[in-house]
């Protein structure tokens, strides 16, 4: 036999009980039901309630009205840019969707850009964007340079014939 190991870590007294033996017996005080009540679906073996159910009265997230309106579908992604942020990371004269992703200032590919007065512009730049505040466009311009919006097509539903 192998030398015993005195060393070794024990758990606490108290720490580990014997396993409840469930439906063995009426003498053991859990035979019978074995803790389960009389009778329905929670008795028996194999059941796992809903979420929400509360044994066939109306649910809550049933009971309470339906409220708010989401649009998402129809949601336009607007990245912001503004001026100061233009004349401070590019020094071309021309600015398109493609530098601007190059320099990581948009998020989303397919999304439109706005163009915020936020800045002062010193030289020339024309910009491509879909959207432009007035004042953006008035500060650019004043300057020399040039405010480019492209005009996305709507989508129309067909009318029927």
């Amino acid at each position: 036999m192998g030398q015993e190991n005195k060393n070794i870590i024990k758990a606490p007294q108290g720490s580990s009980r014997k396993l409840r033996r469930v439906g063995r017996g009426t003498g053991s005080g859990w035979g019978c039901t074995a803790g389960r009540g009389n009778k329905g679906a929670q008795s028996r073996s194999g059941y796992s309630r809903k979420v929400g159910f509360e044994g066939g009265q109306m649910p809550l997230v049933r009971r309470i009205p339906k409220y708010g309106f989401t649009n998402g579908a129809f949601k336009k992604d607007v990245e912001i840019i503004s001026i100061s942020q233009l004349v401070s990371l590019f020094n071309d004269n021309e600015v398109t969707r493609e530098m601007l992703i190059k320099k990581g200032m948009l998020r989303n590919l397919t999304g439109y850009i706005k163009l915020l007065s936020d800045g002062e512009v010193t030289r020339p730049i024309t910009i491509t964007v879909d959207m432009a505040s007035k004042s953006a466009i008035k500060k650019i311009e004043s300057a020399g340079g040039k405010v480019i919006i492209i005009e996305r097509k709507k989508w129309l539903r067909e009318k029927k014939s």
